[in-house]
């Protein structure tokens, strides 16, 4: 007998009679179609664990269906397993990841298969040498011809299983993904390493790694060198910090550097140390007991400035690239062994290349004054950059304690007096100690001070309001303000909008006093219902039979900003969040004290204490979902299951809608 018995409907008898019509005039009576063959085989984990794989082989241009299909579409891919008390299965059948069509017959999105689709259940076995039955029932279309559903015999001998890592895992998610050797992993990192490159936290830096080489060297072959050392330091810091932090305290750690309050106080300093310095106020130089070492033991001092200088960079681009590292760690982490050591050292490879290489060529910048001229000018500009990044790490240590001292409009007005300083300068309206008397401009310190200028003029509109799409990365957001309705506006019980069909599932009484429910509050400037805690987010959407997106993000998080503002903004995304899904945003790096009743021990590191309630969420999303990077998102039923895999940072709004849809329709 059958676990799952499906209830023929007229609705499916009107389903069959439509594709009998449907073929009609055609070859379907003179020729038999069987463009899907399937196979099976067994995957052995352990002596009582087995992984049963469905493979389907599907015929060129045709396409069999995901079991997950909107309301309306086509059926779905069904597996039925026999009951039999020789086994249990574990979680539910896991699919690969296919490819969203826009499927011509049924004049809607879903998502699909060609050529080859592959499905795993996991089951637990008393009798290793029995078999398991089950059947599958599917359907298969070409262009707009579908042939009625079809369901095929499955039988999985246990006694011809393969043996495979115990390690592999299947997750609940739409997908599994494969085991991947060392080299896949270094590949990986690499890659991902250079996307790090393109991240607002890191391309600040390589100016002052200029400034840097361009006192430290004063020949070509002396900058080669510090260049080749510096390059092979940050591989060094990487490899031996993120292993070592790994080892000690968790992959979470260092994902944590960049929303930690002293990390960014002291890296606020530093910067602003080294903006005063570019503009002319001192001259940064070793202590005079470092000198006194370095005379003794050669060039050593010179190599230690180089290191510290790496272990600027390594650390405080942390704050972009944390998450990616954080991703690569937990992956590479579950491989064991050297793994861990093989993706940093990828990752540190790819962030030293372009660095050593740019830095080769400050050598020639030493051949010009030292003093006076465009050199100095250089420096200034590069000391006004400094000081308007440094107010970003500040801004982290705020967000993080939710002070509220310096929320976006102070930010804003910071930077403006920055740029507009800036825009002054290249102007020839100010001038500082070491510039050489301005008789002229140049048409290229012309065309900067235009630049900034602009730049200036452009966050004008952000003190009333204007999200400046451009910067979103840096400043607080919005709705952490003095005005996050835009200057002039507040919100009030006659105009706050609540979502439509929010309203209209509350309780008469709610509804008419316009009251939220426990635990929810609006987030503005848009008014999207959203909750912080997980308990109280599912139990509401439970009541309104809602799917949940989990939000896992960080008041410090540069791209929860930038996804926040440029793409939760637009809106069809920002209808499905007000009325298709119930939202629960949780802040990793929230510093606020867990209740004495629920501080309880930590399961990623036994014998420490889970005291604060972002270590909470970033313990849950390590161990739920196998990573600590955010952002991060989850769409889940509401019996906590995953309607669709995860995503991370997805600035892509098509890309970002459709998965939305996706997983919502799954609910449906």
């Amino acid at each position: 007998m059958k676990s799952l018995i499906k209830f023929t409907s007229g609705i499916k008898g009107a389903f069959l009679l439509f594709f009998v019509l449907m073929f009609s005039g055609t070859q379907l009576f003179s020729q038999i179609y069987e463009p899907v063959k399937w196979s099976t085989s067994v995957e052995k984990i352990t002596d009582t664990e087995f992984n049963l794989v469905a493979t389907a082989l599907i015929d060129s241009e045709w396409h069999i269906y995901s079991q997950h299909v909107g309301e309306g579409g086509p059926i779905p891919t069904t597996f039925f397993f026999t009951e039999d008390d020789n086994y249990t299965r574990v979680g539910e059948v896991v699919e690969e990841k296919g490819h969203t069509i826009q499927d011509a017959t049924f004049n809607m999105e879903v998502k699909s298969f060609s050529d080859k689709a592959k499905f795993e259940q996991r089951v637990k076995v008393k009798d290793a040498t029995a078999t398991i039955k089950a059947s599958v029932e599917f359907m298969v279309c070409k262009d707009t011809r579908c042939l009625p559903p079809t369901e095929v015999d499955l039988v999985f001998d246990l006694t011809k299983a393969k043996v495979v890592s115990k390690k592999k895992e299947v997750s609940t998610n739409t997908h599994s993904t494969s085991n991947k050797g060392l080299l896949s992993i270094f590949f990986i990192a690499f890659l991902s390493g250079f996307a790090a490159l393109l991240t607002p936290c890191v391309f600040p830096m390589i100016p002052m790694t200029v400034s840097f080489f361009t006192k430290q060297s004063k020949n070509k072959s002396q900058g080669i060198r510090n260049a080749l050392i510096y390059g092979i330091s940050i591989v060094v810091i990487y490899v031996v910090l993120g292993t070592v932090v790994t080892w000690a305290f968790g992959a979470d750690s260092l994902n944590a550097l960049s929303t930690n309050v002293w990390f960014n106080l002291i890296f606020f300093l530093l910067l602003v140390v080294f903006a005063v310095s570019f503009l002319g106020a001192f001259e940064l130089t070793l202590p005079s007991s470092w000198s006194t070492k370095v005379d003794a033991q050669a060039d050593r001092g010179g190599l230690i400035g180089i290191f510290f200088m790496a272990l600027a960079l390594a650390i405080v681009s942390f704050s972009c690239t944390g998450p990616i590292v954080g991703t690569l760690l937990v992956e590479s982490a579950s491989k064991g062994g050297t793994a861990p050591i093989i993706g940093m050292l990828g990752f540190s490879m790819a962030i030293a290349l372009p660095f050593t290489l740019f830095a080769i060529f400050p050598g020639w910048m030493n051949s010009l004054p030292k003093s006076g001229g465009w050199l100095n000018t250089v420096k200034v500009v590069l000391g006004f950059l400094e000081l308007a990044l440094a107010f970003k790490f500040l801004s982290n240590a705020d967000l993080v304690l939710q002070l509220h001292l310096l929320e976006r409009e102070v930010f804003l007005a910071i930077w403006i007096a920055i740029f507009g300083a800036l825009s002054l300068y290249l102007f020839g309206k100010i001038q500082l100690p070491h510039d050489s008397p301005l008789t002229h401009i140049s048409v290229g310190r012309l065309s900067l001070g235009l630049l900034s200028l602009t730049f200036t003029v452009y966050m004008l509109p952000g003190l009333w309001g204007a999200p400046l799409n451009l910067i979103s990365a840096f400043p607080p957001a919005q709705h952490y303000s003095e005005s996050p309705y835009g200057v002039g506006y507040k919100k009030t019980e006659s105009n706050t909008i609540m979502p439509s069909i929010n309203v209209n599932i509350m309780e008469e009484g709610e509804a008419h006093s316009n009251s939220l429910p426990d635990g929810a509050h609006l987030m503005p400037p848009h008014n999207i219902l959203a909750f912080n805690d997980y308990d109280k987010g599912l139990a509401y959407a439970k009541k309104v039979n809602k799917p949940v997106l989990i939000d896992f993000t960080g008041h410090a998080c540069v791209n929860c900003r930038k996804m926040e503002q440029n793409v939760w903004a637009k809106d069809k995304v920002l209808a499905v969040l007000k009325n298709e899904v119930v939202l629960i945003s949780l802040y990793v790096d929230d510093k606020r004290a867990l209740e004495e009743d629920e501080v309880v021990e930590s399961k990623l590191n036994p014998g420490k204490k889970l005291r604060y309630i972002g270590q909470k969420w970033s313990e849950l999303q390590t161990i739920k979902y196998k990573t600590n990077s955010q952002p991060y998102y989850v769409l889940m039923g509401t019996n906590e299951e995953n309607l669709i895999a995860p995503v991370a940072y997805t600035p892509d709004v098509d890309e970002y809608y459709n998965w939305l849809k996706e997983g919502i329709g799954a609910f449906k």
